[in-house]
């Protein structure tokens, strides 16, 4: 049996969804807060065993419990208190009633069996949250597929679900880290596309009510996704505009009762926020971020973009061709063009306006991915448009292999492959480990603090200016770690955050590179990376700090370990006179012993 090219790459691209999750990294089985309900996934899900389990929507009185036995997060951040005494949900509950049928076979299975505890976190909680959210990834495919095909041909359709699949960062978050918002709001947009295309063929009342449930649960689950109301409103709208107006006008004016119906449906499905929001904190209207906001007058396009940190199209290239495919649907498909453009700038308007503009932990940028659908438009208009000329065929076929590559690249070293620093990330630091699939001995991690190359080639002219092994150092005390050598050792502790300055003179023009180094031995080791102690070495123009560097050294540290690190630094071009290394504990509370600290000068060979 032949099979449709699309319904082929449809197949396919399940297929890779479903072995990144169950095979390549199945989240479901790690624990704390690597696990399926962990970070933003616990907040979106709270609601569920808060209400349906433990009855106790006000006070929380279980989460402590839940806390110290599963760690969802290094702390608990799900809630806040409110002015009234009682705990606010940070997050709006559309997320968790879309959790809410896998929630229930799981809560089943859990109340069934002797194995596992029926307390809404254990391993049933975890296997059908992330299983559900591939369900959800399948249903979002399936009907991208039947949107793109009323517009596209089957050849071009199949195409573009295999770039968006293999080749962007939905892959993510659509498998592995499935659970969170963006599969399901990607899953909505879908939906609300496909009716959006049905109401205007033909207009009904169960269309316009499902376009009014889709937009209310899209808000429900991100307020800001309210947008996505556009889509149907501007839909069609194409030059000349001042006709395509009247004519929408007229569309509207016909159908008055069915768009009411649909408002009157998503403000339905809002108002359980609203009710939810009264009945625990007393108003009708909370805002639950806190001090977490907008700046609208400044949004963070660049960094939002293209910053190393997190940039949308640094970490997801193959959008490239979506944003340039706008030209070709504006020639070609004018119908589509005007209503997704202007969804599509607001959209990045809003997401990039937000203060918290990387979105924390995030593998590019994950807040994009529910626009995706939208973006499946320009994106199947450029590969139409690529298709149709044989020199451009090969040269977009040959880019695209590679932005497929990098993205299946990045997604690996998100997760077993370690090089990819989530919320760390500089630009030295990206492009030494680009493409590498082992990093090179530590020396890589040191640039995610500098974010400047080290020193590589052969040292002349070395000159130690400093050594302090602390054997006379007064102001040394008992240390939770065993000294490193010698009587002494320095020690940092919750109490103790910052070793003494240790300086030494050194001019402008005496040397080209700086060396600190030293010798560090944990108990165990911190892995909140700002709360990790910092070796710091500084160039001083008498009491001015000129310049500043260091290394975060539980980078480099595991539990128990003794290790000896060293970075080097170029020296300033402006007028310095002396050079100091201190060690200071990042505000962390474990103990770190420190030996031998050294300052060297010296030339490039």
């Amino acid at each position: 049996m032949h099979l449709p090219k699309s319904l082929l790459s449809l197949l396919i691209c399940w297929a890779l969804l479903f072995s990144a999750l169950f095979f390549y990294f199945p989240k479901w089985k790690n624990s704390y807060t690597e696990a399926t309900i962990s970070w933003d996934v616990s907040g979106y899900y709270y609601y569920l065993p808060a209400a349906f389990i433990y009855k106790d929507l006000k006070h929380l009185s279980f989460k402590d419990q839940i806390q110290q036995q599963y760690h969802p997060s290094g702390d608990f951040q799900q809630a806040f208190v409110h002015t009234n005494g009682n705990y606010v949900f940070k997050y709006s509950c559309g997320q968790a009633l879309l959790y809410t049928p896998f929630f229930f076979i799981a809560h089943a299975y859990a109340s069934m069996s002797d194995q596992f505890p029926a307390d809404g976190f254990s391993l049933p909680y975890q296997f059908m949250i992330g299983f559900g959210s591939l369900l959800v990834a399948f249903l979002g495919l399936f009907v991208l597929r039947w949107v793109l095909l009323k517009f596209f041909s089957d050849q071009t359709t199949a195409l573009t679900l295999i770039l968006l699949v293999f080749g962007t960062n939905y892959l993510e978050y659509a498998s592995i880290t499935g659970a969170m918002s963006h599969n399901y709001l990607f899953t909505l947009y879908c939906i609300l596309l496909s009716l959006t295309i049905g109401f205007y063929e033909k207009p009904s009342a169960l269309k316009a009510v499902g376009i009014g449930l889709v937009i209310g649960f899209a808000a429900l689950v991100r307020p800001t996704e309210i947008i996505c109301a556009l889509i149907p409103v501007l839909w069609g709208l194409q030059t000349p505009l001042k006709a395509s107006l009247a004519e929408k006008l007229a569309f509207f004016k016909k159908n008055a009762l069915l768009l009411s119906l649909a408002v009157l449906t998503c403000g339905l499905v809002g108002s359980l926020q609203l009710i939810y929001w009264k009945a625990v904190a007393g108003d009708w209207i909370v805002y639950s971020y806190q001090d977490q906001g907008f700046s609208w007058l400044r949004p963070h396009l660049f960094n939002g973009l293209l910053s190393y940190r997190s940039g949308w199209l640094l970490y997801t290239p193959m959008m490239i061709f979506a944003l340039i495919g706008f030209k070709h649907l504006s020639k070609h498909w004018n119908s589509l063009y005007l209503s997704l453009l202007i969804y599509t700038a607001l959209f990045i308007y809003i997401t990039f306006a937000w203060d918290i503009w990387w979105y924390g932990g995030s593998l590019g940028q994950r807040a994009m991915v529910q626009a995706y659908p939208v973006l499946a438009f320009p994106l199947a208009a450029f590969v139409d448009s690529a298709l149709k000329t044989k020199i451009w065929k090969y040269i977009f076929g040959f880019i695209a292999l590679l932005f497929i590559y990098l993205n299946l690249w990045w997604t690996h070293q998100a997760h077993w492959g370690g090089l990819f620093m989530v919320e760390q990330m500089n630009r030295a630091y990206f492009w030494d480990v680009l493409g590498r699939f082992k990093e090179p001995g530590g020396e890589s991690l040191k640039l995610l603090d500098t974010n400047e190359p080290g020193f590589y080639g052969v040292r002349k002219n070395v000159r130690e200016l400093l050594y302090e092994d602390f054997e006379k150092d007064t102001s040394t005390a008992i240390c939770e770690v065993p000294v490193i050598e010698g009587q002494k050792s320095g020690c940092l502790d919750a109490n103790r955050q910052n070793l003494p300055m240790y300086s030494v003179p050194l001019a402008t023009g005496d040397a080209g590179w700086v060396r600190a180094s030293g010798v560090f031995r944990c108990r165990n080791k911190e892995w909140t990376v700002w709360l990790g102690a910092q070796f710091q070495l500084f160039f001083y123009n008498g009491d001015e700090i000129l310049k500043t560097e260091q290394i975060r050294v539980y980078r480099f540290l595991n539990d128990g370990e003794t290790k000896s690190l060293f970075f080097d630094i170029k020296t300033p071009k402006a007028t310095f006179d002396r050079v100091g290394v201190s060690v200071w504990n990042g505000g962390g509370v474990l103990p770190l012993a420190v030996d031998q600290l050294k300052i060297e000068a010296f030339d490039e060979q």
